[in-house]
């Protein structure tokens, strides 16, 4: 609960920018009824108070008439106004939604999950998105973890050898047919080591399987006798079943004990503590009483945090680093603990399980006593396979100029290789370290020291840079200014690799320590000034190495910030938005992702292995990475065009439809009468007018949904606001002026000097009034059509001059 984060209300771009033209409609409807009413003064001044025959028997005077008429005008035209074109866009974004919803392409059969809109506000949004930031681990993998390698006492398994230890050139899988309690999926094709498992000679190999079994949480519970472990995380499933298979099986478990089947042999171990996993301590520790009544501590955790709690003396260490590649858990043992030493510490551990304040805090101080001096006995790797369709995706999504940035919290050299694995890395990317930037990011900077990576950078250019960032950071009201210099130079492919702790350090986010009470003396007012100013200037700075940060990376074609925390995750997406003022989406699968999807403008969860917290904290879900493509693609763009071709025709035809009022106005003496019927008005947006606009936002389509995929470059409309901006905006209200000065005129001038065959001008008000409505309904309706020829058209305009932009350069 502490990683989700507060609710953000999200609405789009397209939103606000509607309520800002509604505004902007609201305001010249006022401009134009003043303006009329101010007509109808000078008319009433001019002729009306001359006319006999127009006396009303009301002695009003010219100024107050035409205050009279500016409130009819506001009546009049009130239909410039669209009122009805918030319920008609709730309804095009509903429908879009059903139809996410029904897309069997997007449906995963595998675990029968459909995709599902969980919003019907932000469809439009989809086809606008700049940055991606993604999970790894369920998201871009399986988050089905197998157990692959292990190092055991500086010796390597896992390599397909055969029982003397000889390298295979053909794989061979190991036959588990000695073990009742193996499980018929496990894969590994090392026979050397099974041999020696099964030998019984080696007891580091004996401690390391025991403590693979021993040390978790699982649950487990057994069904037609088989055995089903319950895991917290796939992680701990994957450990304790590669135990199983290798002759250490974990049977069952009590409050205070936990029973072992080892090599057929049962037996049972007392439980005396176990020392939670959390994600700030990364490992997990049980104390346990064996059967001679030792007592010893097994720990297992990230190498980051074992590697300061290793006894001096560890000569395997090296040896344990360099045999593994992909993702370890270091295991540590520490052995026969003193009965004294437990006694003392159970004391503690027990105080400060029943603390009724700051029980974490005490608790990990009294866990930090216990876990030192630790001996290492070895390691193991486990592999997370990518999903399907996982590199082909974000290929096709860099081509729509989408950028797309990896959020994890495995180690940097996992995450680095997930980055190649799914093609976010090539062999022609220049990879630039976090911790070669910070020189670049420092403020004040004195001696520049120009890394290997950075090749590309202009020293004269950096320090002009940086020189303008001492400038502004003098002043807090320039400090947050925008700086157009780049900070690379060239059009290179470039991807960013940085750390949570790095972010911490350079970001200035360091963890708030509680503050304890102490004594405060009332300050002076130049000592508070003086403090105010102080902040004043940390707040410039931490902003501007915000800024930089932001620029640095957004200059990078991919980014993958590695061990970094659910807090971290949306904090970077929170940058993004504030520096970039970009549309972002986040995309993940487990409870610590659901911060980032609250914050992103967008958050899609993927239903997987981690439970239903990002799925239910997300506004779109699915099964699989790959349907992201579609849904942005395909899905994203179709919505976009459409909501911008109703918009703008939605404006066009209420404006073709009013406008007519005001030249109707120039011929009654600004009196505020309709150029139409009453009847016509009411039904007007009802009906001679719903139906189509209506069928433009649902179900037009400019390319089919493979040509969208075929040409990601297609996306780019979106992303450049191309369809619907003030621009298109005043584009329509003067094509809606022209269209109305057609339809009031043309009938206009026919009417005006006509004779009937019985010697009377036909020209009444009422022939005239269904005239100019019946020509009104079959020209806006026409526009229907044309409007959505010219958007393909300026679709594939534009797609084109891109495609050329990037051949020239």
């Amino acid at each position: 609960m502490k990683n989700s984060g507060k609710t953000r209300f999200k609405r789009t771009k397209i939103d606000s920018l509607m309520n800002y033209m509604v505004y902007t409609i609201f305001i010249v409807l006022i401009l134009l009824s003043a303006g009329l009413a101010i007509g109808h003064t000078y008319w009433e001044q001019q002729v009306g108070n001359s006319s006999w025959y127009l006396y009303d028997a009301e002695d009003f005077s010219p100024p107050y008439r035409g205050f009279l008429n500016f409130w009819g005008y506001i009546i009049v035209l009130n239909t410039m106004v669209p009122i009805s074109l918030y319920v008609s866009v709730e309804v095009i974004r509903f429908v879009q939604s059903y139809f996410i919803n029904w897309d069997l392409q997007m449906y995963y059969p595998e675990k029968d999950t459909a995709a599902k809109a969980r919003t019907t506000t932000l469809n439009e949004q989809l086809g606008q998105i700049h940055y991606i930031f993604s999970d790894k681990t369920g998201t871009l993998t399986q988050n089905i973890m197998t157990f692959k390698k292990c190092c055991i006492n500086g010796q390597r398994y896992g390599d397909c050898r055969d029982g003397a230890g000889q390298l295979q050139s053909h794989p061979e899988q190991v036959d588990f047919s000695w073990n009742v309690y193996a499980d018929g999926k496990f894969s590994f094709c090392d026979h050397y080591l099974i041999e020696q498992i099964r030998a019984g000679k080696d007891p580091e190999i004996h401690k390391f399987f025991l403590l693979l079994a021993i040390c978790h949480t699982v649950m487990v519970d057994i069904s037609d006798g088989q055995l089903n472990y319950q895991a917290a995380s796939p992680d701990e499933g994957a450990l304790v079943t590669a135990a199983r298979n290798f002759g250490y099986v974990f049977l069952s478990r009590t409050q205070n004990t936990i029973t072992l089947s080892e090599m057929g042999t049962e037996r049972t171990y007392d439980v005396l503590a176990i020392l939670d996993f959390n994600s700030d301590r990364k490992r997990m520790s049980v104390i346990v009483r064996e059967s001679g009544g030792n007592i010893r501590l097994y720990c297992k955790g990230a190498d980051t945090v074992i590697y300061e709690r290793l006894h001096p003396r560890n000569p395997k260490r090296e040896a344990t680093e360099e045999a593994l590649d992909v993702r370890v858990w270091f295991i540590s043992l520490l052995k026969d603990i003193d009965p004294e030493e437990f006694e003392a510490w159970n004391k503690k551990f027990l105080e400060a399980s029943v603390a009724t304040t700051n029980r974490d805090e005490a608790l990990d101080k009294v866990y930090e006593e216990i876990e030192q001096n630790l001996i290492l006995l070895g390691a193991t790797a486990i592999e997370d396979k990518l999903q399907d369709g996982v590199p082909e995706t974000i290929a096709r999504l860099s081509k729509a100029d989408i950028k797309i940035w990896v959020l994890t919290g495995d180690k940097k050299e996992t995450a680095e290789n997930i980055g190649f694995s799914c093609e976010l890395l090539t062999d022609e990317t220049t990879i630039c370290y976090g911790e070669d930037t910070r020189q670049i990011l420092r403020l004040g900077l004195i001696q520049l020291q120009v890394y290997p990576c950075f090749f590309p950078i202009s020293s004269a250019l950096l320090q002009t840079r940086l020189e303008n960032q001492r400038n502004r950071a003098g002043s807090s009201a320039h400090a947050s200014q925008r700086m157009d210099e780049p900070f690379f130079q060239g059009s290179r492919d470039r991807a960013l690799i940085i750390t949570g702790s790095w972010l911490n350090e350079i970001l200035l986010e360091k963890k708030k320590k509680k503050k304890k009470l102490k004594l405060k003396f009332p300050r002076t007012a130049e000592e508070e000034k003086k403090q105010r100013e102080k902040r004043q200037r940390a707040e410039a700075y931490k902003e501007q190495q915000q800024q930089n940060f932001v620029d640095l990376a957004c200059e990078c074609k991919a980014v993958i910030c590695c061990r970094v925390t659910p807090k971290q995750k949306a904090m970077v997406v929170e940058l993004v938005k504030k520096y970039k003022k970009a549309i972002t989406l986040a995309i993940g699968d487990g409870a610590n992702d659901v911060n980032m999807i609250k914050t992103a403008h967008i958050g899609v969860g993927i239903s997987g292995q981690e439970g239903m917290q990002a799925v239910m904290s997300s506004d779109y879900s699915f099964g699989q990475f790959r349907y992201l493509q579609r849904l942005l693609l395909v899905h994203g763009r179709w919505s976009y065009i459409r909501m911008c071709k109703f918009l703008r025709y939605f404006f066009y035809k209420n404006f073709a439809f009013t406008l007519v009022h005001i030249w109707y106005s120039f011929f009654n003496g600004f009196s505020a009468q309709t150029a139409y019927e009453d009847w016509f008005i009411t039904l007007y947006n009802v009906l001679y007018s719903s139906l189509p606009v209506l069928l433009v936002g649902l179900l037009d389509q400019d390319v089919s949904d493979k040509l969208s995929l075929r040409f990601p470059r297609l996306y780019v409309l979106g992303q450049k606001d191309l369809l619907f901006n003030y621009k298109k905006f005043f584009l329509s209200l003067l094509h809606g002026a022209v269209t109305s000065l057609i339809i009031f005129f043309i009938p206009y001038g026919a009417y005006l000097k006509t004779m009937g065959q019985d010697g009377e001008a036909p020209s009444d008000y009422q022939s005239f009034a269904v005239t100019a409505a019946s020509s009104l309904i079959f020209v806006v309706n026409f526009q229907a059509s044309q409007l959505g020829f010219l958007s393909s058209g300026a679709a594939f305009d534009s797609s084109s001059h891109d495609n050329k932009q990037k051949a020239a350069l």
